[in-house]
């Protein structure tokens, strides 16, 4: 039975850690595709290969359970490699990592440079959520 217990947590643990993984594209154009398809936005994440702020970003804030299922749940998200990748040009990213939320069809909502902590990330996807309802009101 100990046995059984044990192997039925870490099934469990296994299932959470893969739960709260972001599903990334990694092609701006297949993705924008795919938001317009499921009628969801984008979250398009800018980075560069040599940027620590950007690997802090990617194991801290972003890998936390309740930012990646917020961003699954309402988002097509997107990583990028600044001047490696193909993008829209009117996304200038300036710094990195530079986190873009888009609608379908490629209208900025919002945009924040830098690493945040995971209580700032949660602020900002409040931000953008109101900014979608209050357009929807217009």
């Amino acid at each position: 039975m100990r046995q059984f217990v044990v192997i039925m947590g870490w099934m469990v643990l296994h299932v959470a850690i893969h739960a709260a993984e972001i599903s990334w594209y990694h092609n701006y154009n297949e993705a924008a595709n795919k938001a317009l398809q499921e009628e969801k936005n984008i979250f398009l994440l800018i980075t560069s290969d040599t940027c620590q702020w950007c690997r802090k970003l990617e194991a801290t804030t972003l890998t936390e359970p309740s930012i990646a299922e917020r961003i699954n749940a309402h988002y097509i998200a997107v990583t990028l490699t600044r001047n490696e990748d193909t993008y829209p040009k009117y996304l200038n990213a300036k710094m990195v990592p530079m986190s873009f939320f888009l609608t379908a069809t490629g209208r900025v909502i919002n945009s924040m440079p830098g690493y945040w902590n995971v209580e700032d990330y949660h602020s900002m996807l409040d931000d953008v959520n109101y900014e979608l309802k209050k357009h929807d009101r217009k």
